[in-house]
C-alpha cells in the first residue's frame, strides 16, 4: 500500500490513473468480503465542506463501494485519533495547511498506524504538505528576502516549518510550477530547516510504496521537483511522470 502526495485539489486532477490506482489498493486492503472504510478529512468553515466534498467523494464512489466516515475540521479544533481506527484508507484534503496540521496532529499517532498497517494514505495539497516528520506549512520569504509569492503564503511572512504527522522524512511543496513555490522548497533546504524537500506539480502525484519506499514513482502529467542539500550546494532534480493515463 502506497502514500499519495498530490500537488493539488481534486479539482485539478484530470490523469485518470491517480484515483484509478487508489482505488485499487483500496479494494486489496478490505479485501473481497467487506466494504472498504475511508476516512475523508476537510476543513470545514461555516458549511463549506458541503460544498468541496464531492470533488473528493463522487471519484471515489464511481471507482469502489466504500463506506465513508467524513472528519471535518474546523479552525482551533482537532479530531478524536480514534476516527482512524480499523480504517482501510485516509484521505486528506486541500485547503488552509495551517488549520489541517493543528487538527491532525493530536492524531497523527493514530494515522501513523492506520498507514503502518498497510492502510493506503491520499494527500491533497495541504493533505500532502503535512506529512512529513518537518512540515512546510507556509510563509513567502526567508531572512527577508521573498521565495514564492505572498498568495501561496497561508498569511504567514516568514517561511515556517512545523511538526508534521511523521509519515515522510522529506519536506513537501505543492503547485509548484503553477505557485512558484518551487522556490519555497528550495529555500527551505538552502537555509537548513531541512536536508532534503520535494515539491509536486498540480495534476501530479508523488507515490510512495509503503513496502519500498526506494520505488517511489511519479504519475500524472507534471513532474515532482527533488531538492537535496547540504545548504549553499542544494541540487534540484525532475522526477518525471511514468503513468500520464488511467
Amino acid at each position: 500500500m502506497s502514500i499519495y502526495l498530490v500537488g493539488g485539489g481534486p479539482d485539478t486532477v484530470t490523469t485518470p490513473a491517480i484515483f484509478d490506482q487508489f482505488a485499487t489498493e483500496v479494494r486489496q486492503r478490505a479485501g473481497g468480503g467487506r466494504l472498504p472504510r475511508i476516512a475523508v478529512v476537510l476543513v470545514d468553515h461555516e458549511g463549506s465542506a458541503e460544498y468541496f466534498l464531492p470533488a473528493y467523494l463522487d471519484p471515489l464512489h464511481r471507482r469502489t463501494p466504500c463506506e465513508v466516515a467524513t472528519v471535518l475540521l474546523r479552525r482551533g479544533g482537532s479530531v478524536d485519533p480514534g476516527v482512524f481506527d480499523g480504517v482501510d484508507a485516509i484521505v486528506v484534503g486541500g485547503g488552509p495547511t495551517p488549520v489541517y496540521l493543528a487538527g491532525l496532529r493530536p492524531a497523527a499517532a493514530a494515522i501513523r498506524r492506520a498507514v503502518q498497517a498497510g492502510a493506503p494514505y491520499l494527500g491533497f495539497s495541504a493533505g500532502a504538505m503535512i506529512v512529513p516528520e518537518k512540515a512546510i506549512v507556509g510563509g513567502y520569504r526567508v531572512r527577508g528576502a521573498e521565495v514564492c509569492p505572498e498568495e501561496s503564503s497561508e498569511g504567514l511572512g516568514e517561511v515556517e516549518l512545523r511538526e508534521g504527522l511523521g509519515l515522510v522524512a522529506f519536506a513537501v511543496d505543492v503547485h509548484a510550477a503553477q505557485a512558484g513555490t518551487l522556490g519555497r522548497a528550495v529555500a527551505a533546504v538552502v537555509h537548513g530547516m531541512v536536508d532534503k524537500a520535494v515539491a509536486v506539480d498540480e495534476n501530479t502525484a508523488l507515490v510512495l510504496p509503503h513496502a519500498d519506499p526506494r520505488e517511489q514513482r511519479v504519475i500524472g502529467a507534471g513532474n515532482c521537483w527533488l531538492i537535496r542539500g547540504p545548504g549553499h550546494k542544494a541540487t534540484v532534480s525532475v522526477l518525471g511522470s511514468v503513468v500520464t493515463r488511467g
